[in-house]
């Protein structure tokens, strides 16, 4: 696999010695028990798969390199790059400044740009328009473009089936930066319509059987279809891709019913399904599945409490907790100093959408059980210091390191 030339001060000697010792335990990757790690009365039960993915180091490595290659010029990035708090205040350190905010709210005027200015494009890629409006400019989009591989095979296979016919109906959250990238560059090539959630694809699939009056279908949907969309004929042949950072198995949740719902409208049979549903198994990212399969597997172990690290406005973090919540207590953190020495934790409750402070969150009986994973976005050096602070807070410092020792020794 391809490695990435990143920060040093993202990588981790405890974490990569961990990785290092699972690869070349299970090279296949099919093994998604976690890794537990044994530090006196504490117990770190480490998820089989958290992190940097690939398109998340691509990134950065291309982040940085326009940094290093441009001395003395104005470097811009469209908005955040990842949603990591640490990198994108990393980049904002060597001086790059940010167009937009996450939400696409304007903080720099295009006016302010001129073609001695380098545009950085983040992971999530970004839509046509904003593409076209550069190109005026004679800033060449393509020049530093992070997107991630696997959003741009969602674009490809849009692309694909909206010329053979098919509407898009995209699964992601519509304010979404990567959502709205998807939903350009799709409706750029079939009509395109927008699902934050199965509610709302059973919503869609009342205006497919025609149990809802079309003209009803603007006002419910409206900002989420593209321009000329017609529900009497756009909604006779459909595939579904995803924002790759939903819950992959949300998506193929939507994916089957409306396919299901395609099959009893239309009364198709298993040879004629095609004519009205294509099949878009192959956009669910594995980065995005490989981590919420290794929390299914960290959930299997009897724990206390668990432990979610990465940006508040992260899409993929934010279903890693939502997979935790359902089985113990769980805590969202951003980094390792939520974790207080008094005995309590900062974190971000999902659901009130804030962050809130929760005293005595250690139950006080020993040994202490603890899951830990971390988003996409979330340098390893961040893990390591949540395990450093815990492990410093249960009175295990000395026996980490030792730990420590015995893993570098193996790797």
């Amino acid at each position: 696999m391809k490695t990435f030339d990143v920060p040093v001060h993202y990588r981790s000697p405890l974490i990569t010695a961990i990785k290092n010792q699972r690869r070349k335990e299970d090279k296949l990757k099919k093994d998604f028990s976690p890794t537990i790690l044994d530090i006196g009365s504490l117990e770190i039960i480490l998820a089989r798969h958290f992190g940097f993915c690939y398109g998340v180091e691509n990134a950065i490595e291309i982040a940085f390199k326009a940094v290093t290659e441009n001395p003395g010029k104005r470097i811009f990035l469209l908005s955040e790059m990842i949603h990591n708090p640490q990198v994108n205040a990393d980049l904002i350190a060597e001086g790059v400044q940010f167009i937009m905010d996450t939400y696409g709210r304007q903080l720099i005027s295009w006016d302010e740009l001129s073609n001695e200015d380098i545009v950085i494009i983040p992971a999530f890629g970004t839509t046509l328009e904003i593409e076209e409006i550069l190109k005026e400019k004679h800033i060449e989009p393509t020049k530093y473009n992070t997107t991630c591989p696997f959003v741009e095979k969602v674009w490809n296979r849009s692309e694909k089936i909206g010329k053979d016919g098919y509407t898009i109906v995209v699964h992601g959250k519509p304010r979404h930066e990567e959502t709205r990238a998807t939903f350009s560059h799709s409706k750029a090539h079939t009509p395109t319509v927008v699902v934050k959630d199965m509610q709302q694809a059973q919503r869609l699939a009342r205006y497919i059987t025609g149990e809802e009056q079309p003209e009803h279908f603007y006002d419910e949907f409206e900002g989420q279809y593209s321009k000329g969309f017609d529900v009497a004929t756009d909604l006779n042949r459909i595939g579904v891709v995803n924002q790759t950072t939903m819950l992959a198995s949300d998506t193929q949740g939507i994916a089957d019913y409306l396919k299901q719902v395609m099959i009893a409208h239309f009364d198709l049979d298993e040879q004629s399904v095609k004519a009205r549903f294509a099949d878009t198994r192959d956009t669910l990212c594995y980065a995005t599945n490989d981590n919420q399969t290794a929390v299914s597997g960290m959930l299997q172990q009897q724990a206390d409490l668990a432990l979610v690290i990465g940006g508040y406005n992260s899409s993929n973090t934010s279903h890693l907790v939502e997979l935790c919540e359902e089985n113990l207590p769980t805590y969202f953190i951003n980094h390792e100093e939520c974790l207080i020495d008094n005995g309590q934790i900062r974190h971000y409750d999902l659901h009130e959408r804030k962050e809130k402070m929760t005293q005595d969150f250690l139950p006080a009986h020993r040994p202490l059980k603890v899951l830990i994973t971390s988003g996409a976005s979330c340098p390893d050096a961040l893990v390591e210091r949540v395990v450093e602070r815990l492990s410093r807070l249960t009175g295990n410092a000395e026996k980490l390191e030792e730990v420590r020792l015995q893993l570098e020794e193996r790797s």
